[in-house]
Protein backbone atom coordinates (compact mmCIF):
# COMPACT_ATOMS: atom_id res chain seq x y z
CA UNK A 1 0.00 0.00 0.00
CA UNK A 2 1.03 3.59 -0.49
CA UNK A 3 1.37 6.14 2.03
CA UNK A 4 -1.88 7.61 0.41
CA UNK A 5 -3.65 4.09 0.18
CA UNK A 6 -3.13 4.11 4.51
CA UNK A 7 -4.28 7.67 4.82
CA UNK A 8 -7.41 6.92 3.54
CA UNK A 9 -8.17 3.18 5.27
CA UNK A 10 -7.21 5.10 8.42
CA UNK A 11 -9.34 8.08 7.93
CA UNK A 12 -12.42 6.01 7.23
CA UNK A 13 -15.22 6.56 9.84
CA UNK A 14 -18.43 4.97 10.17
CA UNK A 15 -21.43 6.23 8.24
CA UNK A 16 -23.48 7.04 11.05
CA UNK A 17 -20.82 9.20 12.50
CA UNK A 18 -20.89 11.32 9.24
CA UNK A 19 -24.47 11.80 9.61
CA UNK A 20 -24.27 12.82 13.35
CA UNK A 21 -22.08 16.35 12.05
CA UNK A 22 -25.31 16.54 9.79
CA UNK A 23 -27.88 15.92 12.77
CA UNK A 24 -29.39 12.83 10.90
CA UNK A 25 -30.26 10.41 13.33
CA UNK A 26 -28.68 6.58 12.69
CA UNK A 27 -32.85 5.67 12.38
CA UNK A 28 -32.96 8.05 9.25
CA UNK A 29 -30.11 6.28 7.29
CA UNK A 30 -30.15 3.17 5.07
CA UNK A 31 -26.67 1.45 5.20
CA UNK A 32 -25.18 0.37 2.08
CA UNK A 33 -22.35 -1.71 4.53
CA UNK A 34 -19.73 0.15 7.30
CA UNK A 35 -19.53 3.20 5.14
CA UNK A 36 -22.18 4.20 2.89
CA UNK A 37 -26.00 5.04 3.54
CA UNK A 38 -28.36 6.11 1.15
CA UNK A 39 -30.79 9.61 2.82
CA UNK A 40 -34.36 9.62 2.84
CA UNK A 41 -36.25 12.45 1.00
CA UNK A 42 -38.11 13.48 3.61
CA UNK A 43 -35.32 15.11 5.15
CA UNK A 44 -35.45 17.69 2.73
CA UNK A 45 -36.89 21.01 4.28
CA UNK A 46 -36.78 23.90 1.36
CA UNK A 47 -37.27 26.41 3.54
CA UNK A 48 -34.13 25.36 5.66
CA UNK A 49 -32.20 24.84 2.29
CA UNK A 50 -33.16 28.47 1.50
CA UNK A 51 -30.92 30.00 3.87
CA UNK A 52 -27.57 28.39 2.45
CA UNK A 53 -25.12 29.42 0.78
CA UNK A 54 -24.38 27.20 -2.86
CA UNK A 55 -21.38 27.39 -4.08
CA UNK A 56 -20.25 26.20 -7.50
CA UNK A 57 -17.15 24.86 -8.59
CA UNK A 58 -16.47 25.40 -12.48
CA UNK A 59 -13.49 25.59 -14.78
CA UNK A 60 -11.93 26.99 -17.79
CA UNK A 61 -11.97 24.99 -21.27
CA UNK A 62 -10.48 21.56 -20.24
CA UNK A 63 -7.12 19.79 -21.53
CA UNK A 64 -8.55 16.21 -22.13
CA UNK A 65 -7.03 15.01 -18.55
CA UNK A 66 -9.51 17.86 -16.73
CA UNK A 67 -8.28 20.31 -14.13
CA UNK A 68 -9.25 18.80 -11.54
CA UNK A 69 -12.84 20.50 -10.36
CA UNK A 70 -13.84 17.34 -8.49
CA UNK A 71 -10.72 17.58 -6.66
CA UNK A 72 -11.08 21.67 -5.91
CA UNK A 73 -14.35 20.92 -4.59
CA UNK A 74 -13.49 18.45 -2.18
CA UNK A 75 -10.63 20.28 -0.76
CA UNK A 76 -13.05 23.59 -1.02
CA UNK A 77 -15.22 21.51 1.21
CA UNK A 78 -12.46 20.73 3.65
CA UNK A 79 -11.02 24.56 3.60
CA UNK A 80 -14.16 25.56 4.74
CA UNK A 81 -14.74 23.22 7.67
CA UNK A 82 -11.71 23.91 8.82
CA UNK A 83 -12.75 28.13 8.88
CA UNK A 84 -15.85 26.63 10.86
CA UNK A 85 -18.49 25.96 8.27
CA UNK A 86 -20.79 23.67 8.42
CA UNK A 87 -20.46 22.30 4.17
CA UNK A 88 -20.74 19.52 2.40
CA UNK A 89 -19.28 18.60 -1.10
CA UNK A 90 -22.20 17.24 -3.76
CA UNK A 91 -20.90 15.97 -6.10
CA UNK A 92 -21.95 13.18 -9.54
CA UNK A 93 -21.53 9.85 -9.29
CA UNK A 94 -18.84 8.14 -11.76
CA UNK A 95 -19.29 6.36 -14.52
CA UNK A 96 -17.80 3.09 -15.84
CA UNK A 97 -16.67 4.38 -18.92
CA UNK A 98 -14.14 6.93 -18.32
CA UNK A 99 -13.23 4.51 -15.15
CA UNK A 100 -11.98 2.44 -17.43
CA UNK A 101 -11.20 4.51 -20.31
CA UNK A 102 -8.93 7.44 -20.39
CA UNK A 103 -9.67 9.39 -17.30
CA UNK A 104 -9.82 6.65 -14.42
CA UNK A 105 -11.98 7.66 -11.33
CA UNK A 106 -13.48 10.80 -10.77
CA UNK A 107 -13.55 10.88 -6.67
CA UNK A 108 -10.58 13.91 -6.33
CA UNK A 109 -7.20 13.40 -6.15
CA UNK A 110 -4.04 13.40 -3.30
CA UNK A 111 -5.27 14.42 -0.07
CA UNK A 112 -8.66 15.71 -1.59
CA UNK A 113 -10.37 12.60 -1.82
CA UNK A 114 -14.50 11.25 -1.48
CA UNK A 115 -14.22 7.53 0.20
CA UNK A 116 -14.46 4.58 -0.24
CA UNK A 117 -13.24 5.73 -3.46
CA UNK A 118 -13.34 2.31 -4.92
CA UNK A 119 -17.11 1.60 -3.98
CA UNK A 120 -17.87 5.44 -5.59
CA UNK A 121 -15.96 4.52 -8.35
CA UNK A 122 -17.37 0.58 -9.38
CA UNK A 123 -20.87 -0.23 -8.74
CA UNK A 124 -21.64 2.35 -5.33
CA UNK A 125 -24.91 1.37 -4.17
CA UNK A 126 -26.46 0.56 -7.35
CA UNK A 127 -27.76 3.93 -9.04
CA UNK A 128 -26.39 3.38 -12.53
CA UNK A 129 -27.72 -0.17 -12.80
CA UNK A 130 -30.85 0.62 -11.55
CA UNK A 131 -31.01 3.79 -14.54
CA UNK A 132 -30.08 0.73 -17.09
CA UNK A 133 -32.60 -1.24 -15.79
CA UNK A 134 -35.41 1.56 -16.37
CA UNK A 135 -34.53 2.97 -19.36
CA UNK A 136 -33.79 -0.87 -20.78
CA UNK A 137 -37.21 -1.98 -19.97
CA UNK A 138 -38.81 1.20 -22.26
CA UNK A 139 -36.70 0.00 -24.96
CA UNK A 140 -37.80 -3.94 -24.30
CA UNK A 141 -41.69 -2.56 -24.12
CA UNK A 142 -41.14 -0.50 -27.47
CA UNK A 143 -39.69 -3.51 -29.28
CA UNK A 144 -42.35 -5.65 -27.90
CA UNK A 145 -45.46 -3.28 -28.65
CA UNK A 146 -43.75 -3.51 -32.09
CA UNK A 147 -43.81 -7.06 -33.23
CA UNK A 148 -47.02 -7.77 -31.12
CA UNK A 149 -49.81 -8.88 -33.35
CA UNK A 150 -52.25 -6.21 -32.10
CA UNK A 151 -49.72 -3.44 -31.67
CA UNK A 152 -52.33 -1.32 -30.08
CA UNK A 153 -49.98 2.08 -30.59
CA UNK A 154 -49.29 1.04 -34.29
CA UNK A 155 -46.00 2.40 -33.58
CA UNK A 156 -43.78 3.27 -36.87
CA UNK A 157 -39.95 1.76 -36.49
CA UNK A 158 -38.90 4.12 -38.54
CA UNK A 159 -39.84 7.04 -36.40
CA UNK A 160 -38.03 5.49 -32.98
CA UNK A 161 -35.12 7.06 -31.25
CA UNK A 162 -35.21 5.14 -28.01
CA UNK A 163 -31.64 3.17 -28.02
CA UNK A 164 -30.09 1.25 -25.06
CA UNK A 165 -28.01 1.22 -22.63
CA UNK A 166 -25.04 0.11 -21.01
CA UNK A 167 -22.72 1.79 -18.30
CA UNK A 168 -19.09 1.01 -20.14
CA UNK A 169 -17.39 2.58 -23.48
CA UNK A 170 -18.02 -0.10 -26.27
CA UNK A 171 -17.70 1.51 -29.67
CA UNK A 172 -18.72 -1.70 -31.15
CA UNK A 173 -22.39 -0.96 -29.96
CA UNK A 174 -23.07 2.46 -31.36
CA UNK A 175 -24.63 1.00 -34.23
CA UNK A 176 -26.95 -2.46 -34.09
CA UNK A 177 -29.39 -4.45 -35.80
CA UNK A 178 -32.45 -5.92 -33.15
CA UNK A 179 -34.94 -8.18 -33.92
CA UNK A 180 -33.52 -11.00 -35.64
CA UNK A 181 -33.73 -14.35 -35.79
CA UNK A 182 -37.43 -14.50 -38.00
CA UNK A 183 -40.80 -15.07 -36.47
CA UNK A 184 -41.11 -14.57 -32.50
CA UNK A 185 -37.93 -12.81 -32.25
CA UNK A 186 -39.06 -9.21 -32.94
CA UNK A 187 -39.39 -6.97 -35.97
CA UNK A 188 -35.97 -6.49 -37.55
CA UNK A 189 -34.75 -2.73 -37.08
CA UNK A 190 -31.62 -0.27 -36.54
CA UNK A 191 -30.64 1.10 -33.15
CA UNK A 192 -28.01 0.93 -30.93
CA UNK A 193 -26.65 1.60 -27.23
CA UNK A 194 -25.29 4.96 -25.82
CA UNK A 195 -23.51 4.88 -22.44
CA UNK A 196 -26.12 5.15 -19.09
CA UNK A 197 -25.08 8.39 -18.59
CA UNK A 198 -26.07 9.97 -21.15
CA UNK A 199 -29.50 8.08 -20.53
CA UNK A 200 -32.67 10.64 -20.62
CA UNK A 201 -33.07 8.96 -17.74
CA UNK A 202 -30.32 10.30 -15.61
CA UNK A 203 -31.03 13.41 -16.97
CA UNK A 204 -34.70 12.85 -15.70
CA UNK A 205 -33.84 11.95 -12.21
CA UNK A 206 -31.41 14.64 -11.49
CA UNK A 207 -34.03 16.95 -12.12
CA UNK A 208 -36.75 15.40 -10.39
CA UNK A 209 -38.58 17.13 -7.56
CA UNK A 210 -39.50 13.90 -5.75
CA UNK A 211 -40.80 9.87 -6.47
CA UNK A 212 -43.72 11.48 -7.70
CA UNK A 213 -42.67 13.77 -10.48
CA UNK A 214 -39.80 11.42 -11.51
CA UNK A 215 -42.82 9.12 -12.23
CA UNK A 216 -44.39 12.34 -14.40
CA UNK A 217 -41.44 12.54 -15.81
CA UNK A 218 -40.67 9.34 -17.23
CA UNK A 219 -44.07 8.96 -18.33
CA UNK A 220 -43.28 12.26 -20.83
CA UNK A 221 -40.53 10.51 -22.53
CA UNK A 222 -41.13 11.21 -26.49
CA UNK A 223 -40.66 7.68 -28.25
CA UNK A 224 -41.46 8.70 -31.35
CA UNK A 225 -44.58 8.42 -33.52
CA UNK A 226 -47.70 6.20 -34.66
CA UNK A 227 -48.13 5.37 -38.52
CA UNK A 228 -50.79 8.19 -39.04
CA UNK A 229 -48.01 10.74 -37.60
CA UNK A 230 -49.40 11.10 -33.61
CA UNK A 231 -46.77 11.52 -31.22
CA UNK A 232 -46.29 8.65 -28.49
CA UNK A 233 -45.06 8.94 -24.90
CA UNK A 234 -43.65 6.65 -22.29
CA UNK A 235 -47.17 7.01 -20.26
CA UNK A 236 -48.70 5.76 -23.69
CA UNK A 237 -47.22 2.09 -22.90
CA UNK A 238 -48.10 2.76 -19.41
CA UNK A 239 -44.19 2.19 -18.64
CA UNK A 240 -44.19 5.02 -15.91
CA UNK A 241 -44.94 3.21 -12.92
CA UNK A 242 -42.49 -0.21 -13.52
CA UNK A 243 -39.64 2.35 -14.30
CA UNK A 244 -40.23 4.47 -11.68
CA UNK A 245 -40.49 0.99 -9.43
CA UNK A 246 -37.34 -0.10 -10.62
CA UNK A 247 -35.88 3.48 -9.41
CA UNK A 248 -37.08 4.08 -6.02
CA UNK A 249 -34.14 3.73 -4.37
CA UNK A 250 -31.96 5.19 -6.69
CA UNK A 251 -33.78 8.63 -5.96
CA UNK A 252 -32.39 8.51 -2.52
CA UNK A 253 -29.01 10.79 -2.53
CA UNK A 254 -25.86 8.49 -1.33
CA UNK A 255 -23.97 9.90 1.78
CA UNK A 256 -19.97 9.44 1.95
CA UNK A 257 -17.17 11.39 3.11
CA UNK A 258 -14.11 13.28 2.95
CA UNK A 259 -10.93 12.27 3.74
CA UNK A 260 -10.87 14.15 6.70
CA UNK A 261 -14.17 13.06 7.95
CA UNK A 262 -16.77 15.67 6.25
CA UNK A 263 -20.22 14.59 4.56
CA UNK A 264 -20.39 14.17 0.70
CA UNK A 265 -23.29 13.73 -1.12
CA UNK A 266 -23.09 11.73 -4.15
CA UNK A 267 -25.90 11.16 -6.30
CA UNK A 268 -26.25 10.84 -10.27
CA UNK A 269 -23.98 11.90 -13.54
CA UNK A 270 -25.30 13.03 -16.55
CA UNK A 271 -22.84 14.07 -19.44
CA UNK A 272 -22.24 17.68 -19.48
CA UNK A 273 -21.96 17.68 -23.27
CA UNK A 274 -24.52 15.64 -23.90
CA UNK A 275 -26.61 16.65 -20.58
CA UNK A 276 -26.80 19.35 -17.89
CA UNK A 277 -23.49 17.77 -16.35
CA UNK A 278 -24.14 17.85 -12.76
CA UNK A 279 -25.72 16.12 -9.46
CA UNK A 280 -29.56 15.74 -8.42
CA UNK A 281 -31.23 18.58 -7.48
CA UNK A 282 -33.08 16.45 -4.86
CA UNK A 283 -29.01 16.24 -3.88
CA UNK A 284 -28.26 19.30 -3.76
CA UNK A 285 -31.33 20.05 -1.83
CA UNK A 286 -30.87 17.40 1.10
CA UNK A 287 -26.90 19.06 1.36
CA UNK A 288 -28.42 22.70 1.61
CA UNK A 289 -30.97 21.63 3.93
CA UNK A 290 -28.72 19.97 6.40
CA UNK A 291 -25.83 22.59 6.04
CA UNK A 292 -25.04 26.01 6.50
CA UNK A 293 -22.48 25.90 3.20
CA UNK A 294 -22.63 23.83 0.04
CA UNK A 295 -19.91 23.46 -2.86
CA UNK A 296 -20.78 21.32 -5.86
CA UNK A 297 -19.77 21.29 -9.38
CA UNK A 298 -20.85 21.32 -12.85
CA UNK A 299 -19.14 19.37 -15.98
CA UNK A 300 -16.31 20.25 -17.88
CA UNK A 301 -15.73 24.15 -18.27
CA UNK A 302 -17.90 26.74 -17.49
CA UNK A 303 -20.06 27.26 -20.87
CA UNK A 304 -20.45 23.79 -20.85
CA UNK A 305 -21.74 22.42 -17.40
CA UNK A 306 -22.02 25.71 -15.54
CA UNK A 307 -24.00 27.13 -17.97
CA UNK A 308 -26.69 24.36 -17.94
CA UNK A 309 -26.30 24.00 -14.08
CA UNK A 310 -27.91 27.53 -14.28
CA UNK A 311 -30.19 27.90 -17.05
CA UNK A 312 -31.80 24.16 -16.75
CA UNK A 313 -31.12 23.00 -13.06
CA UNK A 314 -31.17 26.47 -11.03
CA UNK A 315 -33.91 28.12 -13.00
CA UNK A 316 -35.77 24.02 -12.85
CA UNK A 317 -35.51 24.19 -9.11
CA UNK A 318 -35.49 27.48 -7.63
CA UNK A 319 -32.08 27.65 -6.32
CA UNK A 320 -29.05 30.01 -6.96
CA UNK A 321 -25.25 30.04 -6.79
CA UNK A 322 -23.59 33.08 -4.28
CA UNK A 323 -20.31 32.13 -5.63
CA UNK A 324 -18.48 30.55 -8.71
CA UNK A 325 -14.97 29.23 -7.89
CA UNK A 326 -13.45 28.53 -11.78
CA UNK A 327 -10.69 26.09 -11.00
CA UNK A 328 -7.88 27.32 -13.33
CA UNK A 329 -4.45 25.12 -14.55
CA UNK A 330 -1.40 26.96 -15.78
CA UNK A 331 -1.17 23.59 -18.04
CA UNK A 332 -4.77 24.26 -19.30
CA UNK A 333 -3.87 28.27 -19.83
CA UNK A 334 -0.40 27.21 -21.97
CA UNK A 335 -2.58 24.50 -23.77
CA UNK A 336 -5.53 27.23 -25.11
CA UNK A 337 -2.03 29.30 -25.70
CA UNK A 338 -0.48 26.81 -28.50
CA UNK A 339 1.70 24.19 -26.51
CA UNK A 340 1.74 21.13 -27.26
CA UNK A 341 0.50 18.11 -24.86
CA UNK A 342 3.66 16.97 -23.98
CA UNK A 343 5.23 20.49 -23.44
CA UNK A 344 2.65 22.00 -20.66
CA UNK A 345 5.08 21.11 -17.89
CA UNK A 346 7.75 23.45 -18.86
CA UNK A 347 7.74 26.28 -17.71
CA UNK A 348 5.96 29.30 -20.25
CA UNK A 349 5.37 32.90 -19.58
CA UNK A 350 5.01 33.62 -22.96
CA UNK A 351 2.33 30.96 -24.16
CA UNK A 352 0.53 31.19 -20.62
CA UNK A 353 -0.37 34.81 -21.78
CA UNK A 354 -1.61 33.59 -25.22
CA UNK A 355 -3.85 31.42 -23.47
CA UNK A 356 -5.31 34.07 -20.80
CA UNK A 357 -8.35 34.86 -22.90
CA UNK A 358 -9.13 31.68 -22.26
CA UNK A 359 -9.75 32.25 -19.02
CA UNK A 360 -11.31 35.84 -19.36
CA UNK A 361 -13.99 34.67 -21.54
CA UNK A 362 -15.28 32.67 -18.84
CA UNK A 363 -14.95 35.31 -15.99
CA UNK A 364 -17.01 37.05 -18.41
CA UNK A 365 -19.61 34.56 -18.44
CA UNK A 366 -19.81 34.19 -15.05
CA UNK A 367 -20.35 37.97 -15.20
CA UNK A 368 -23.45 37.54 -17.60
CA UNK A 369 -25.49 35.90 -14.65
CA UNK A 370 -24.72 38.04 -12.00
CA UNK A 371 -22.92 36.37 -9.69
CA UNK A 372 -18.89 36.89 -8.71
CA UNK A 373 -15.84 34.68 -9.39
CA UNK A 374 -12.82 33.66 -7.85
CA UNK A 375 -9.92 32.11 -9.73
CA UNK A 376 -8.65 29.14 -8.55
CA UNK A 377 -5.22 28.12 -9.65
CA UNK A 378 -5.22 24.65 -8.66
CA UNK A 379 -1.63 24.53 -8.25
CA UNK A 380 0.52 21.75 -9.83
CA UNK A 381 4.60 20.68 -9.21
CA UNK A 382 6.02 22.23 -12.35
CA UNK A 383 3.86 25.21 -12.40
CA UNK A 384 6.48 28.31 -11.57
CA UNK A 385 6.30 31.69 -9.56
CA UNK A 386 6.20 33.64 -12.50
CA UNK A 387 3.47 31.61 -14.36
CA UNK A 388 1.52 32.26 -11.00
CA UNK A 389 2.15 35.58 -11.21
CA UNK A 390 0.46 36.61 -15.07
CA UNK A 391 -2.57 34.93 -13.43
CA UNK A 392 -2.72 37.15 -10.35
CA UNK A 393 -2.64 40.34 -12.43
CA UNK A 394 -4.79 39.50 -14.73
CA UNK A 395 -6.91 39.50 -12.05
CA UNK A 396 -6.30 42.56 -10.45
CA UNK A 397 -6.57 44.20 -13.84
CA UNK A 398 -10.31 42.84 -14.12
CA UNK A 399 -11.12 43.21 -10.12
CA UNK A 400 -11.31 39.36 -9.90
CA UNK A 401 -10.46 37.60 -6.64
CA UNK A 402 -7.93 35.07 -6.82
CA UNK A 403 -6.48 32.06 -4.59
CA UNK A 404 -3.83 29.33 -5.27
CA UNK A 405 -4.84 26.20 -3.70
CA UNK A 406 -2.94 23.39 -3.21
CA UNK A 407 -5.26 20.88 -2.32
CA UNK A 408 -4.15 18.08 -3.71
CA UNK A 409 -0.99 18.33 -1.91
CA UNK A 410 -2.36 19.37 1.51
CA UNK A 411 -5.81 18.81 1.48
CA UNK A 412 -7.96 22.02 3.75
CA UNK A 413 -5.08 23.81 4.73
CA UNK A 414 -4.23 24.11 1.03
CA UNK A 415 -7.32 25.67 1.04
CA UNK A 416 -7.57 27.87 3.29
CA UNK A 417 -7.11 31.42 1.47
CA UNK A 418 -9.14 29.71 -1.16
CA UNK A 419 -12.29 28.94 1.68
CA UNK A 420 -12.11 32.48 3.69
CA UNK A 421 -12.74 34.22 -0.23
CA UNK A 422 -15.33 32.01 -0.89
CA UNK A 423 -17.10 33.06 2.69
CA UNK A 424 -16.27 36.38 2.08
CA UNK A 425 -18.17 37.04 -1.31
CA UNK A 426 -20.52 34.16 -0.77
CA UNK A 427 -21.98 36.26 2.72
CA UNK A 428 -22.23 39.46 0.91
CA UNK A 429 -24.11 38.10 -1.80
CA UNK A 430 -28.16 39.02 -1.65
CA UNK A 431 -29.15 38.64 -5.09
CA UNK A 432 -30.10 35.55 -7.19
CA UNK A 433 -28.33 34.82 -10.59
CA UNK A 434 -29.63 36.08 -13.76
CA UNK A 435 -30.80 33.41 -16.11
CA UNK A 436 -29.04 34.14 -19.83
CA UNK A 437 -32.65 33.43 -21.26
CA UNK A 438 -36.31 32.75 -20.53
CA UNK A 439 -37.90 29.00 -20.98
CA UNK A 440 -40.74 31.02 -22.85
CA UNK A 441 -38.45 32.59 -25.47
CA UNK A 442 -38.12 30.98 -29.08
CA UNK A 443 -36.04 27.95 -29.57
CA UNK A 444 -34.09 29.58 -31.61
CA UNK A 445 -33.51 32.69 -29.73
CA UNK A 446 -32.72 30.29 -26.64
CA UNK A 447 -30.16 28.79 -28.71
CA UNK A 448 -28.60 31.67 -30.50
CA UNK A 449 -28.62 33.44 -27.03
CA UNK A 450 -25.89 31.25 -25.77
CA UNK A 451 -24.00 30.65 -28.95
CA UNK A 452 -23.65 34.29 -29.12
CA UNK A 453 -23.13 34.70 -25.45
CA UNK A 454 -21.49 32.27 -23.56
CA UNK A 455 -19.45 30.91 -26.97
CA UNK A 456 -18.62 34.01 -28.47
CA UNK A 457 -20.12 32.81 -31.76
CA UNK A 458 -21.01 35.26 -34.40
CA UNK A 459 -24.01 33.34 -36.28
CA UNK A 460 -25.65 30.08 -35.80
CA UNK A 461 -26.35 27.84 -38.65
CA UNK A 462 -29.16 24.96 -39.01
CA UNK A 463 -29.12 21.86 -40.89
CA UNK A 464 -31.91 20.53 -43.27
CA UNK A 465 -32.56 18.16 -40.20
CA UNK A 466 -32.56 20.51 -37.46
CA UNK A 467 -34.91 22.95 -39.43
CA UNK A 468 -37.07 20.15 -39.54
CA UNK A 469 -36.43 19.27 -36.11
CA UNK A 470 -38.10 22.67 -35.01
CA UNK A 471 -41.08 21.95 -37.06
CA UNK A 472 -41.40 18.57 -35.09
CA UNK A 473 -40.78 20.42 -32.16
CA UNK A 474 -43.15 23.43 -32.54
CA UNK A 475 -46.08 20.84 -33.89
CA UNK A 476 -45.79 18.84 -30.85
CA UNK A 477 -46.27 22.12 -28.77
CA UNK A 478 -42.79 21.81 -26.73
CA UNK A 479 -41.27 24.76 -27.63
CA UNK A 480 -40.99 26.08 -24.21
CA UNK A 481 -38.52 23.26 -23.05
CA UNK A 482 -34.97 24.38 -21.88
CA UNK A 483 -31.71 24.06 -23.89
CA UNK A 484 -29.19 21.51 -23.49
CA UNK A 485 -26.52 22.40 -26.78
CA UNK A 486 -24.31 19.09 -27.25
CA UNK A 487 -20.75 21.15 -27.81
CA UNK A 488 -17.44 19.52 -27.49
CA UNK A 489 -15.45 20.74 -24.40
CA UNK A 490 -12.52 21.29 -26.10
CA UNK A 491 -13.27 24.47 -27.31
CA UNK A 492 -15.75 27.44 -26.66
CA UNK A 493 -16.64 27.19 -30.53
CA UNK A 494 -17.88 24.16 -31.72
CA UNK A 495 -14.81 22.84 -33.63
CA UNK A 496 -12.76 21.12 -30.81
CA UNK A 497 -9.65 22.27 -32.80
CA UNK A 498 -10.38 26.16 -32.15
CA UNK A 499 -8.41 26.65 -28.65
CA UNK A 500 -7.97 29.70 -27.06
CA UNK A 501 -10.71 32.40 -27.14
CA UNK A 502 -12.16 32.04 -30.70
CA UNK A 503 -13.94 34.90 -32.96
CA UNK A 504 -16.42 35.28 -35.45
CA UNK A 505 -16.69 31.80 -35.95
CA UNK A 506 -20.14 29.87 -36.58
CA UNK A 507 -21.64 27.25 -34.77
CA UNK A 508 -23.76 24.53 -36.84
CA UNK A 509 -26.61 22.74 -34.97
CA UNK A 510 -26.68 19.06 -36.96
CA UNK A 511 -30.33 18.39 -35.48
CA UNK A 512 -31.91 18.93 -32.07
CA UNK A 513 -33.30 15.97 -29.74
CA UNK A 514 -36.39 16.11 -27.87
CA UNK A 515 -35.80 15.21 -24.06
CA UNK A 516 -39.39 16.12 -22.88
CA UNK A 517 -39.01 14.06 -19.41
CA UNK A 518 -35.95 15.79 -18.54
CA UNK A 519 -37.48 18.85 -19.91
CA UNK A 520 -35.36 20.39 -22.06
CA UNK A 521 -34.00 19.71 -26.11
CA UNK A 522 -31.00 19.05 -27.38
CA UNK A 523 -29.39 20.42 -30.09
CA UNK A 524 -26.73 18.43 -31.34
CA UNK A 525 -23.37 20.62 -32.62
CA UNK A 526 -20.25 18.97 -33.77
CA UNK A 527 -19.69 15.64 -33.66
CA UNK A 528 -20.94 14.36 -30.45
CA UNK A 529 -20.45 10.33 -28.88
CA UNK A 530 -23.05 8.98 -27.04
CA UNK A 531 -21.18 6.26 -26.64
CA UNK A 532 -17.35 6.87 -26.15
CA UNK A 533 -14.71 4.35 -27.14
CA UNK A 534 -11.33 2.48 -25.20
CA UNK A 535 -8.22 3.87 -25.97
CA UNK A 536 -5.58 2.16 -26.93
CA UNK A 537 -4.56 1.06 -23.77
CA UNK A 538 -7.56 2.07 -21.22
CA UNK A 539 -6.95 2.75 -17.85
CA UNK A 540 -8.16 -0.68 -16.84
CA UNK A 541 -5.11 -1.73 -17.46
CA UNK A 542 -4.16 -0.71 -14.22
CA UNK A 543 -6.61 -1.69 -12.34
CA UNK A 544 -5.92 -4.99 -9.74
CA UNK A 545 -7.26 -6.47 -6.85
CA UNK A 546 -4.80 -9.12 -4.37
CA UNK A 547 -5.98 -11.88 -2.62
CA UNK A 548 -7.37 -9.53 0.21
CA UNK A 549 -9.86 -7.51 -1.86
CA UNK A 550 -7.94 -4.81 -1.96
CA UNK A 551 -8.60 -3.23 -5.22
CA UNK A 552 -5.32 -0.58 -6.58
CA UNK A 553 -5.02 1.29 -9.82
CA UNK A 554 -8.64 3.33 -9.48
CA UNK A 555 -7.28 6.87 -9.32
Amino acid sequence: MTDLEIARKASLKPIAEIAAKLGIPQHSLEPYGKSKAKLPLNLIDKTQAAKAKLVLVSAISPTPAGEGKTTMSIGLTEGLNLLGKKTTVVLREPSLGPVFGIKGGATGGGHAQVLPMEDINLHFTGDFAAIEKAHNLLAALIDNNIQSKTNTLQLDPRTISWKRVVDMNDRSLRNIIVGLGGTGSGIPRETGFDITAASEIMAILCLAEDLLDLKTRLGNIFIGYTFDKQPIYAKDLKAQGAMTALLKDAVKPNLVQTMEGNPAIIHGGPFANIAQGTNSVIATRMGMTLSDYVVTEAGFGFDLGAEKFFDIKCQSAGISPSVVVLTTTIRALKYHGGAALSDLKSPDSEVLRKGMPNLEKHLENIKQFNVTPIIAINKFLTDSDEEIAVIQATAKKLGVAVAIANVWEQGGNGALDLAQKVIDIADAAHQPFTPMYDWKSPVKEKIETIAKKIYGAKHVDYTAQAKQDLKKIADLGLEHLAICIAKTQKSLSDNPKLLGRPKDFMITVRQIEIAAGAGFLVPITGNIMRMPGLPAHPASEHIDIDKDGVISGLF
